[in-house]
């Protein structure tokens, strides 16, 4: 069974930081990423690492701010998110593919996902 765990998240004031974990099990997977959906906005994706961990993505909104990481023999994506700001408030959800090896962007790459995460920065 294909499952993918995210932890982190929570409530900070804007400047602070906050990491996401997302632990993945069930398969071996090949790109992961990061996406977010604020109240009333479409998901968007927020970074997205290659299989092996060679090559990164980020939306233009959060470079320099965001780092995306991966363990491969946890099975885990990291997202480290610092000088967070109030625009960053949505759900932020990992994914995971089974075909893509390289830093695929859109949702539809991506096999399977997680939960959903809530992650509110106040001004």
């Amino acid at each position: 069974q294909v499952q993918l765990v995210q932890s982190g998240g929570g409530s900070v004031q804007a400047g602070g930081s906050l990491r996401l974990s997302c632990a993945a099990s069930g398969r071996t997977f090949s790109a992961m990423g990061w996406f977010r959906q604020a109240p009333g906005k479409e998901r968007e994706i927020v970074a997205a690492i290659s299989r092996s961990g060679a090559s990164t993505y980020f939306t233009d909104s959060v470079k320099g701010r965001f780092t995306i990481s991966r363990d491969n023999a946890k099975n885990t994506v990291y997202l480290q998110m610092n000088s967070l700001k109030p625009e960053d408030t949505a759900v932020y959800y990992c994914a995971a593919t089974t075909t893509f090896p390289g830093a695929v962007i859109t949702p539809g790459h991506y096999d399977y996902w997680g939960r959903g995460t809530q992650v509110t920065v106040s001004s």
